[in-house]
């Protein structure tokens, strides 16, 4: 497949400034950097490319071979990379190109980003809790107290992974600063490239006495009770990171987050939809008609409800701020309680005589299409 044109993968036209070029290249990193992009194949190709193009459109000299030659003129390689970038660790292009990132890019995969003398900072991995609420604590918010098993720190190295906590010394590999430099010659000079040590994986030391408990890693299996303040709003499916509340890391490290799923539980009478809340209130025909009070599930108790006798079926009464608050703090919710009408599947021989003489009462004749030829009767008649 042909190279592309470097100028081109930085997104800069030929006279761009070596700022520019900078600009360009810290750019294309941040978006394609693997961390950013984990398990994608395409984009972590793009982040070589890039490294590429910036380490030949950065240098003077071989900015001109380029522009002379082109691809050409960098020996069949990308100038320097002995074959390109794409033949070079990612670690050996976080070194190599420190100067346009500095300390603030200086986190990405856990190595310092200017090929400093930095050493690497273990970090403890996640953890994923489901929690389920009832709709009450999720109206209100609640304090949950959790226990889960995970990686704690050893207590009896307090982490270190060394027996008495002090058993270990400085890496006679990188001399402390987790990080190991060669220099190869290239047919444009010398390069100086750093990567982790490979003796203490770049922590810097190396434990001479590894502790009796944890083997040396500094954390053991156990259980932890959390306190967790949930606030209200929350909804199914939605997820809080509780931060430093995960594994514990090895040797000292940094511990992870906890990742907290909010399950629902659901109500035997309410409904949730988003803030608001839904009761279906159900009346026998002759309530509907004659009207009554009605008592109403809320989260935190019951409200009567007048239902105005002559309500019509799947009307929907607004009890405005009973329903649930916001996540954000904008507001709250409201209950609506939709009229039905209970219709009996079965009928005594006395309801049904009953019903039959309502049935030719001339009030219970007037359908909804009765009272609509009426009114348009009455406008008839006022413009006659």
């Amino acid at each position: 497949m042909a190279k592309r044109d470097f100028y081109e993968v930085l997104g800069v036209d030929k006279g761009a400034s070596p700022e520019e070029i900078k600009k360009a290249y810290r750019k294309k990193a941040i978006k394609y950097h693997p961390d950013k992009n984990p398990d994608n194949k395409e984009a972590e190709e793009k982040f070589k490319e890039a490294a590429e193009a910036y380490e030949v459109l950065s240098n003077e000299e071989k900015k001109q071979r380029y522009d002379q030659f082109g691809h050409a003129g960098m020996g069949g390689g990308a100038g320097g990379f002995g074959g390109g970038a794409h033949g070079m660790s990612m670690d050996d292009i976080f070194s190599m190109f420190g100067d346009v990132f500095g300390d603030s890019f200086g986190g990405f995969g856990g190595f310092g980003g200017g090929g400093g003398r930095r050493q690497r900072t273990n970090r403890g991995t996640n953890l994923r809790v489901k929690v389920k609420l009832t709709l009450k604590e999720i109206a209100e918010g609640v304090e949950k107290k959790i226990k889960i098993k995970k990686y704690v720190s050893c207590q009896h190295c307090s982490g270190t992974g060394a027996e008495g906590g002090s058993s270990y010394s400085t890496c006679s590999t990188c001399n402390g600063s987790g990080q190991v430099t060669r220099i190869s010659n290239t047919f444009l000079g010398q390069m100086q490239t750093a990567s982790v040590c490979p003796s203490c994986n770049g922590e810097g030391r190396v434990i001479t006495n590894k502790c009796s408990h944890c083997a040396g890693e500094g954390v053991t299996r156990g259980e932890e009770v959390i306190s967790l303040r949930i606030p209200a709003g929350v909804a199914e499916g939605m997820q809080l990171n509780v931060s430093g509340k995960g594994n514990a890391a090895r040797r000292g490290g940094v511990a992870g987050d906890m990742l907290l799923l909010i399950e629902e539980e659901d109500h035997p009478e309410l409904i949730r939809d988003d803030n608001n809340l839904i009761y279906n209130l159900f009346l026998s025909m002759p309530e509907i008609a004659l009207g009554k009070t009605a008592e109403i599930p809320t989260v935190d108790g019951h409200v009567k409800v007048k239902i105005e006798g002559g309500t019509q079926p799947e009307k929907v009464l607004r009890l405005r701020g009973k329903g649930l608050p916001d996540v954000n703090g904008y507001g709250r919710g409201d209950l609506l309680v939709r009229v039905h009408v209970w219709v009996p599947k079965k009928l005594s021989s006395e309801d049904k005589k009953f019903l039959e003489k309502l049935q030719s009462s001339p009030t219970f004749q007037k359908g909804p299409q009765q009272e609509e030829k009426n009114f348009f009767r009455r406008m008839k008649d006022m413009f006659e």
